[in-house]
């Protein structure tokens, strides 16, 4: 198979495209890219056994004809993601995001090529009890959450037209790759802890359970889309596991013990705690493995000799 990666060089993306071909059968891998964050390092040491092609553009101006030509899967990873970073800029957030997969959408429907969509679990915003895909009650609480439901919406609209596709609601990525980032918990926890610096968190949020999910879950999961051809309109939740911060910051401590922890305010602070089930996607055969120790250890491995 071809398959088209969009935002190939991010957190989940570089190793995606490393990971892909272990699981299913890849001949060839078109990345596109628009290096706005300039991760080079996520083309560096790329399998021998697999076909690459970089494009450096943007999705919302890139000649999708050309980057299509003999696809015969789409994996749409390209977006801001930085959902607390998003509560400033919610015009930005939406032009860019929803621009983005609108047209990588209406390209796969106009050529009946299957889209692999990464929705987000923080659309569902604050809940009361564990929620899964049946879930109407949506509540965001970032510009970010909320495109990704416009997107959702859009997305939903071309498969009662024809689109072959599905959409994962992936819970917050912790793990290590070529181009990871340090703006989420587990990741930014991690950095804080390796530099000496106090953990900032949230003043509401110690305490508060979140949905999360392992990179190497989520491009296995992706996989196992892919070679079970599991294009069937559906939303599934993709979450190896719920933890509160206090979770996380345990973890943390048992690899580095004199933490420091200061409690801040931010904008999007009042969510409520909240679980995300992934039985239905479960179901479908996928086994989640991600463990957080496993994640925590490996992000502070690689970090621990920048600080003396």
């Amino acid at each position: 198979m071809k398959i088209l990666v969009t935002g190939a060089l991010g957190h989940i993306g570089s190793q995606l495209i490393k990971k892909l071909n272990e699981n299913c059968s890849i001949s060839h891998i078109v990345m596109l890219d628009n290096l706005s964050t300039q991760r080079y390092t996520s083309l560096f040491n790329l399998p021998d056994n697999v076909g690459y092609t970089f494009v450096e553009e943007d999705v919302r101006k890139a000649d999708l004809d050309a980057c299509l030509n003999g696809v015969d899967v789409v994996v749409h990873l390209a977006a801001m993601t930085d959902a607390a970073g998003s509560a400033d800029k919610p015009e930005k957030v939406h032009q860019n995001n929803f621009d983005s997969t609108k047209r990588i959408a209406d390209a796969c429907f106009t050529k009946q090529i299957p889209l692999i969509f990464p929705s987000s679990t923080s659309v569902y915003g604050s809940q009361s009890e564990l929620v899964d895909e049946k879930c109407a009650d949506l509540q965001p609480q970032s510009p970010y959450a909320e495109s990704k439901i416009n997107e959702e919406k859009y997305l939903n609209s071309l498969f009662q037209k024809g689109l072959r596709g599905v959409i994962c609601r992936l819970g917050t990525i912790y793990g290590t790759s070529a181009g990871m980032r340090f703006h989420t918990a587990v990741n930014k926890f991690a950095w804080q802890a390796v530099m000496g610096k106090p953990l900032t968190v949230w003043k509401t949020a110690l305490h508060q359970k979140r949905p999360y999910l392992e990179l190497n879950d989520c491009c296995d999961a992706i996989a196992h889309i892919i070679k079970n051809k599991l294009f069937d309109g559906e939303t599934y939740n993709i979450v190896s596991n719920n933890f509160t911060v206090q979770d996380v910051v345990d973890e943390i401590k048992a690899c580095i013990a004199d933490l420091k922890i200061i409690l801040v305010d931010h904008k999007i602070m009042n969510q409520l705690s909240y679980e995300v089930a992934p039985d239905k996607f479960v179901k479908t055969g996928f086994k989640f493995k991600g463990r957080l120790s496993a994640g925590v250890q490996d992000t502070i491995n690689l970090l621990k000799n920048s600080n003396g």
